[in-house]
């Protein structure tokens, strides 16, 4: 067996917004995410143990994460910073470390919908995959800071795995 040793699963998603309190009720009210605890703050006044650790500026502050339950398993951590060379942008899917995440729904327009009906912005209308994805529709949203999720839904299975079955 090749690849990393003990790999089993997926353990958590961990990303940086610009605000905690909307983070929280994006995540709770619209998603249906749960709440589950925050730490915080950490920070090194002396040292390079932030730069060592976490790959941000060394006098970086993680004012607080939380963290979060979504569909009984994903768990998110989420992050808020100050840092003296921290980046505002959203990375788009075309930059160097864009990003998104997808989340599974049963139904795919009722999704939509609701989404819409709470004011988030969604990127189009759902899109129908060929190919191997072929039996999978999706679509983008966005989160209030402007992070991209996606709603994807195969109820009856996509082309690849039929084609196994």
């Amino acid at each position: 067996m090749s690849g990393l040793p003990g790999l089993s699963r997926l353990d958590h998603i961990g990303f940086t917004v610009p605000d905690l309190a909307e983070a929280r009720t994006f995540l709770v009210d619209v998603l249906g995410c749960e709440y589950m605890y925050s730490l915080g703050p950490f920070r090194h006044d002396d040292g390079p143990w932030m730069k060592e650790h976490l790959n941000v500026h060394p006098r970086a502050v993680m004012e607080q994460l939380h963290f979060f339950r979504c569909g009984g398993q994903a768990v998110f951590e989420v992050f808020q910073y100050a840092a003296p060379d921290q980046h505002a942008e959203v990375p788009r899917n075309s930059d160097i470390g864009g990003h998104h995440v997808a989340l599974y729904v049963e139904d795919l327009d009722a999704a939509v919908a609701y989404l819409r009906e709470r004011g988030v912005e969604v990127l189009g209308e759902p899109t129908a995959s060929r190919g191997p994805s072929e039996g999978q529709r999706w679509v983008y949203f966005l989160a209030p800071w402007g992070m991209q999720f996606e709603l994807v839904s195969y109820p009856d299975g996509k082309a690849f795995d039929r084609a196994g079955a």
